[in-house]
């Protein structure tokens, strides 16, 4: 290992996350410039800044984990996220987004959401599911990052988990949103170069873009046998229709994260960043590129490994790896490319945790100090929001504790709790970590995101029984009915003595996404019919400025 070279590329990388931090820091001088950048953030940054923090380790090294052990049907994801986590986000979602959130004086997602159905319950309620879930996403993403780090550099998992978190947690707690959003662009510069250069490798490597995927395709007899029986049929081929992986990649796996990006916190605050629709419009190609290289490569990559691993060892991808997806790719990195190379994609891995990370631990902070604490100092014994009250929260100073900030210490928490439970999650837990908690989001969160940007008539009554219905039956079918997670918890065995409550295919197969987001979806528009609808003044004051397609 050369020691010389590794320090030189690391200590030039963190002297540019430390200047750009710097700045950062420098220009936040309000609750506005912490929550969401002064809401004046270029195109370039909100674009990098927003598909930085989509694309994580999760993506390179959970995705590509499962790409290497069951094949390129995983590509499908990427036309997805590019589909439904980009086009229609930044077209149809992003600009009413932008524009309701600035109406509303909203600084966080769930105090857009509070305030569109005038409910404190919704942001309290929507801000405690993101402080309390997301430290396991949170928890994922550092295990992919710290898997390359041990891999790599022979650096123990404890230690390279710790690293990565103080280091992040110091311009996050400091710079804000612009320290995360301005470290994000300089990032995910770095993510989109590191991934072009390996998908360009390892054709080149294995002899061309033909060559590579006809040896893969010719590689089926050596195919996994635990994957053929759940219904893999090969790395170029899609499962067999309506098998166990048939239901998990498609469910869980492709619906689960490209639809469940829409009602992501971290990336709808994203939305309240620029100051007006050119903004976003100049955001969306770029996003568009990023997301394609970066998810297509990483898919792409891991399936090519068995491939690489087969010609020069004999063996299979999983089965060289010990079993554990997660160090397919940092294996093949460490393996197969150029010493100076690794220390370079380290940074591309690096990037893409801290990116992820930080836009994570900024949102559990906020939503800690900003949409719990705060939101509950002071603010009456109504449930509604009123215009002063909107006033008055847009023009305070948040409440602190010695001399630091609630959300500041939010994020101090969020920092420890991922950390510990990194520790405690076992190996091949990355993909299936993302997907959960994207599920999870998307069926609490998305059915009232949509009629929050699309429904007047969505009563609060109504959007808070969506919330509430959506989220009850995700944890409900976590819990008791889908395998995967159920049986590792162990509490349905506990209580009722069986692994499952429905122990029959596909029922435990299918995503909980699948039957939670049309019980949100019924108790929405159910409850918003039966009920008064919102007054009018709460209505125009959300909508204002806003044509059918979007905002001005």
């Amino acid at each position: 290992m050369d020691y010389f070279l590794l320090g030189v590329v690391f200590i030039v990388y963190f002297l540019m996350v430390g200047y750009v931090g710097y700045l950062a820091w420098k220009r936040t001088n309000s609750s506005e410039d912490f929550m969401v950048a002064g809401r004046e953030t270029h195109p370039y940054i909100m674009a990098l800044s927003y598909g930085a923090t989509f694309i994580s380790t999760a993506a390179i090294v959970g995705f590509g984990g499962v790409a290497g052990k069951y094949g390129m049907g995983i590509l499908w994801l990427a036309f997805l996220n590019i589909i439904i986590g980009i086009f229609i986000a930044f077209v149809f979602f992003g600009k009413r987004t932008r524009k309701m959130g600035k109406n509303l004086d909203s600084l966080t997602f769930p105090e857009f959401l509070g305030r569109r159905f005038n409910s404190k319950f919704i942001q309290y309620f929507s801000g405690t599911l993101i402080f309390c879930a997301m430290p396991i996403y949170a928890a994922v993403v550092l295990i992919g990052a710290a898997r390359f780090m041990e891999s790599s550099l022979m650096l123990d998992f404890n230690v390279a988990l710790l690293v990565l978190a103080i280091v992040i947690c110091g311009y996050v707690l400091f710079g804000g949103l612009k320290g995360v959003m301005y470290t994000d662009a300089l990032q995910g510069s770095i993510m989109f170069i590191g991934m072009l250069i390996l998908l360009v490798f390892i054709y080149w490597v294995l002899g061309g873009v033909t060559e590579a995927n006809t040896a893969l395709t010719n590689m089926a007899h050596l195919y996994p046998a635990d994957a053929i029986a759940e219904g893999g049929t090969g790395w170029t081929s899609f499962p067999r229709l309506g098998s166990p992986f048939w239901w998990s990649l498609v469910t869980t796996t492709i619906m689960g994260v490209g639809i469940g990006s829409l009602a992501q916190p971290q990336l709808a605050v994203r939305f309240m960043t620029v100051k007006s629709d050119k903004e976003l419009h100049r955001s969306l190609l770029i996003g568009a590129i990023f997301i394609f290289v970066m998810t297509g490569s990483a898919y792409v990559v891991g399936s090519l490994c068995n491939v690489y691993f087969y010609q020069h060892f004999g063996q299979i991808a999983i089965d060289y790896v010990g079993g554990n997806m997660d160090s397919i790719i940092p294996t093949f990195i460490s393996t197969a490319l150029p010493e100076w190379f690794v220390y370079i994609f380290l940074l591309s891995l690096l990037a893409a945790a801290m990116s992820t990370l930080s836009s994570q631990y900024h949102t559990q902070g906020t939503a800690l100090g900003h949409d719990i604490v705060d939101a509950l100092k002071n603010r009456g014994k109504s449930d509604g929001i009123s215009d002063e009250e909107i006033k008055e929260s847009a023009s305070s100073e948040e409440t602190k504790i010695g001399f630091i900030s609630v959300s500041q210490l939010g994020i101090l928490i969020a920092v420890i709790l991922s950390l510990i439970i990194g520790l405690a999650l076992p190996g091949g837990i990355v993909a299936l970590g993302t997907s959960l908690f994207m599920g999870l989001c998307a069926a609490a969160f998305l059915p009232v995101y949509c009629a929050a940007l699309f429904w007047k008539r969505t009563t609060k009554e109504g959007a808070i029984a969506g919330l509430v219905s959506g989220t009850l039956t995700s944890l409900f079918l976590l819990v008791f009915v889908y395998k995967k997670t159920a049986v590792g918890l162990g509490i349905c065995k506990f209580i009722f003595g069986v692994d499952m409550l429905i122990n029959v295919m596909p029922w435990y197969s299918i995503d909980v996404m699948i039957f939670a987001i049309p019980v949100s979806v019924i108790f929405t528009v159910v409850v918003s019919l039966l009920t008064e609808p919102l007054e009018e003044k709460v209505i125009s004051r959300a909508f204002n400025g806003l044509s059918k397609n979007g905002g001005k």
